[in-house]
């Protein structure tokens, strides 16, 4: 597990699992953190997947199929022992939505609650555009990543850091146009409750399209900030707070 999923604050009386998928060219270290911020009740996992950190010498995924098969065998003892919620930012939402497909279709699983974060709708052009991602110039890239902020100036300044974030960038968005969100959402209601979080600066807000994924209780929060609102410490306490409300509430 520890290859694909890491958890340093292990917590074995918490009453609920939070899992953790982080955004594209990302790694473990922020939610990793979280894990000592959320109360003893929530144990906090966070998804690393192939050709970062640790499994920096690992290829990269080809597929989402590939993505889902590695988290669903690392994490399903763990997932059918008790009761577990997933949060996900940017690409880690798309991942952990098809992820949470797929243990409902296949293993009768359901997430107690699905918290996407800056996460745009499957048929809107800002995610058609992240579909041509092998289109895009290295520098185009780097250029975006630099206008949504979250990644530490001095990882820009080192040109291996830089080359290896892009081509993980790139990696990691490649993933999404191999899976089909519109099939999915035909053919898989959830019945959690589902929260959408963006930041007020975003260009594009459209998380309502993902509402209707469930039968369950829906809400959308528009916190202050940009893509990255959720490094803000303000935002972060607000998550915090507010997701350990929620899953304490359906873990009832």
């Amino acid at each position: 597990m520890e290859k694909a999923i890491v958890r340093p604050f292990k917590r074995p009386n918490a009453l609920c699992r939070l899992i953790c998928f982080p955004w594209a060219g990302g790694g473990t270290s922020h939610f990793a953190q979280w894990g000592k911020l959320f109360s003893s009740s929530i144990e906090v996992s966070v998804v690393r997947l192939p050709g970062r950190e640790s499994r920096a010498k690992e290829p990269f995924a080809k597929d989402m199929t590939a993505v889902i098969n590695e988290i669903t065998s690392a994490l399903l003892e763990d997932l059918q022992e008790k009761p577990f919620a997933f949060f996900g930012h940017s690409c880690g939402a798309y991942i952990s939505y098809a992820v949470a497909v797929h243990l409902k279709e296949k293993h009768g699983l359901e997430p107690i609650h699905l918290f996407l974060s800056g996460v745009y709708a499957p048929h809107s052009e800002a995610f058609l555009l992240m579909g041509r991602i092998n289109e895009v110039k290295d520098e185009d890239i780097l250029e975006h990543v630099q206008f949504l902020g979250g990644t530490p100036s001095e990882f820009l300044k080192n040109e291996d850091i830089k080359k290896h974030l892009i081509l993980t960038i790139r990696e990691d968005v490649s993933i999404l146009k191999t899976y089909s969100f519109e099939k999915a959402e035909r053919k898989t209601i959830f019945s959690c409750d589902v929260t959408c979080f963006d930041g007020s600066e975003e260009t594009v807000h459209d998380a309502e399209a993902w509402l209707n994924i469930t039968r369950g209780d829906t809400s959308i929060y528009s916190l202050p900030g940009g893509h990255f609102y959720l490094l803000e410490p303000s935002n972060e306490i607000f998550l915090i707070k507010h997701i350990t409300k929620c899953i304490e509430n359906a873990a009832l």
